[in-house]
């Protein structure tokens, strides 16, 4: 079993950047595919971007070019830089984990680990 905290949530404005990490402790030693995802207020949880355990990445249209998953494997964190932020990329973060290691996906069900979420504001 593993564990995940996010951080580095905040508001910022318009245009501007934040990086999220999400920290996993517990059973990581095995390998994880991991992924972001977000909900916005009245709005359904989508998948924002994943990696697999070789380093692959896969992205949501919304964020691509924008955003950038990342993981150190030897700090068990992962990462999302967020720049160019829009208003519309307000939502609560989650970082997801699953033990199948090419696993590239943004489905929720396909993942059985989860952190608790950190807030991410975007004003205009």
């Amino acid at each position: 079993q593993v564990q995940l905290v996010e951080s580095g949530g905040g508001s910022v404005q318009a245009g501007g950047s934040l990086r999220l990490s999400c920290a996993a402790s517990g059973n990581t030693g095995s390998r994880y595919s991991m992924a972001w995802f977000r909900q916005a207020p009245g709005k359904k949880r989508e998948g924002v971007a994943a990696i697999d355990s070789n380093g692959s990445t896969r992205y949501a249209d919304s964020v691509k070019g924008r955003f950038t998953i990342s993981q150190d494997n030897a700090k068990n964190t992962l990462y999302l830089q967020m720049n160019s932020l829009k208003p519309e990329d307000t939502a609560m973060y989650y970082c997801a984990a699953d033990r199948r290691w090419l696993l590239l996906s943004l489905v929720i069900s396909d993942f059985g680990y989860w952190g608790q979420g950190t807030q991410v504001t975007v004003s205009s």
